[in-house]
């Protein structure tokens, strides 16, 4: 019969420390690493009514839908923010232009970023940006006052899809946050 011999009991301390430490690090990285993936995860799936990027329409097909505009500014950000119209008609598959106004209240420069979403929830998956102020931070400089365009379709599938097929109306909103270190042109 072998008995086993017992670890150092130092050595079984480092050992639990180790493990400590390792688990310790990987969940710093999870926490790091979980907006980033879940913002690709909402890009690539429109979960949470995010929308889709696109390069191109596919065509207007029958039928019309709502889309609707909506603004808003972070107190923190001294901005004017609206859209150039409130509601639009557009047929889906068709690329559609429109336009937001801003306008820097400030005597100082400042830089901020728009965080989008699209409801019902729904229709995120089917809602495709191809040019949008949304993409990139977006500087202004004292009183300077900018239209910022947004480029975008309705993928025609929303018609087809139970959970769609009776939207009407699409409420496209932003949410303009000052971003405090502004990323510079290289």
């Amino acid at each position: 019969m072998s008995t086993a011999v017992p670890l150092d009991p130092d050595r079984r301390n480092r050992r639990v420390a180790l493990r400590a430490t390792l688990f310790v690090l990987f969940m710093l990285g999870v926490a790091f690493a979980s907006v980033p993936l879940y913002r690709a995860f909402c890009q690539a799936t429109g979960y949470g009514g995010t929308p889709q990027r696109a390069d191109s329409a596919p065509g207007a097909v029958a039928g019309e839908i709502g889309v609707r505009f909506d603004a808003n500014i972070n107190p923190a950000l001294p901005w004017q923010f609206k859209p150039e119209q409130t509601v639009v008609k557009i047929h889906p598959g068709e690329r559609t232009t429109v336009k937001y106004f801003a306008h820097n209240l400030t005597a100082r420069t400042t830089t901020g970023r728009a965080i989008f979403n699209v409801s019902p929830e729904q229709a995120g998956q089917y809602f495709s940006k191809i040019e949008c102020f949304c993409f990139t931070e977006q500087t202004l400089r004292p009183g300077q006052r900018a239209d910022m365009p947004v480029v975008f379709f309705v993928d025609p599938k929303i018609r087809e899809d139970e959970a769609t097929k009776d939207i009407h109306e699409i409420t496209l909103s932003y949410t303009f946050y000052p971003v405090a270190n502004p990323e510079t042109a290289s």
